[in-house]
């Protein structure tokens, strides 16, 4: 297999459509369709079914599309990595969620910077997809993610901190003068249906609460009566003033790990960890 057949299979198979599979490589359709053939016939399996309606995925498809996002990850960390060498100073990309991390992430920064021969640290901000996912395809070299949200499949990790979770609640709602509600109590709001976020994929579950990407969205929808949602503790501090945090009694605890390539040998991945455990 070609790295040009494996871009075009990837593009196609995210975008389930030929049109916009194009557009997105720059290419016309004919040339795309023929290099999926060929690495069809090449492979000896289908791996999109296509009516004059829809493109989808069959099970082989789905098995090459993990392994091809994660070669293109590695040929893509690679040639970064390759680039930086040639720098004075090294740098590490870290991916968090956008609105996730606070003090925690600032107390991380704050101490790695303060380490002899620290590397630079760019913050890759994730909204509508997963930091793991930067991770795995070479975009980032090491995150900072959330137990039982998060998949650290495939990746390294160490716990850094556990903590509670909030049900964030207009201010004027009738649950939000209580100490504590239950996860109960907040799933059965039919006023405020759970807010739904994207899958990797980029489809919404189906449901009546409102579509969001980013913790703005949300509490926008959430001040507008739209929508609630049940949160990290973290992740409901500093919240605007018509917008109310309440502990959820019984919701399971969220663990936050920093995660890095089982592969990875790069010095400065390993500082930033030692230092992350360390807080």
């Amino acid at each position: 297999m070609e790295l040009r057949e494996l871009r075009y299979f990837v593009a196609l198979a995210e975008e389930l459509h030929f049109g916009k599979a194009a557009e997105r490589l720059g290419i016309s359709q004919p040339p795309l369709s023929r290099a999926i053939a060929r690495l069809e016939r090449r492979l000896g399996v289908t791996l999109l079914e296509r009516t004059s309606r829809k493109v989808t995925l069959t099970g082989p498809g789905a098995v090459l599309l993990s392994e091809a996002r994660t070669i293109l990850g590695a040929v893509a960390a690679a040639e970064r990595r390759t680039q930086q060498a040639a720098q004075r100073r090294p740098r590490l990309v870290l991916a968090v969620k956008s609105g996730t991390g606070g003090e925690l992430l600032a107390e991380l920064l704050d101490a790695y910077r303060e380490e002899p021969g620290a590397a630079t640290v760019d913050l890759l901000l994730c909204e509508g997809r997963q930091p793991q996912e930067s991770v795995k395809n070479g975009e980032a070299d090491v995150a900072l993610l959330h137990l039982p949200f998060d998949s650290t499949v495939g990746l390294d990790t160490e716990t850094l901190s556990t903590e509670g979770q909030v049900a964030v609640l207009p201010a004027s709602h009738s649950l939000a003068g209580r100490s504590r509600v239950r996860a109960a109590e907040v799933a059965a709001l039919a006023e405020l249906p759970m807010a739904r976020w994207p899958g990797p994929d980029g489809s919404y579950p189906e449901g009546p609460g409102a579509e969001v990407q980013n913790l703005t969205q949300l509490f926008q929808m959430v001040a507008l009566g739209r929508t609630t949602v049940i949160l990290p503790e973290s992740a409901g501090t500093d919240l605007r003033r018509d917008l109310v945090a309440v502990p959820v009694l019984d919701a399971p605890p969220v663990t936050t790990v920093i995660g890095w390539p089982s592969q990875s040998r790069l010095r400065a991945v390993a500082d930033l960890v030692r230092v992350a455990t360390c807080l």
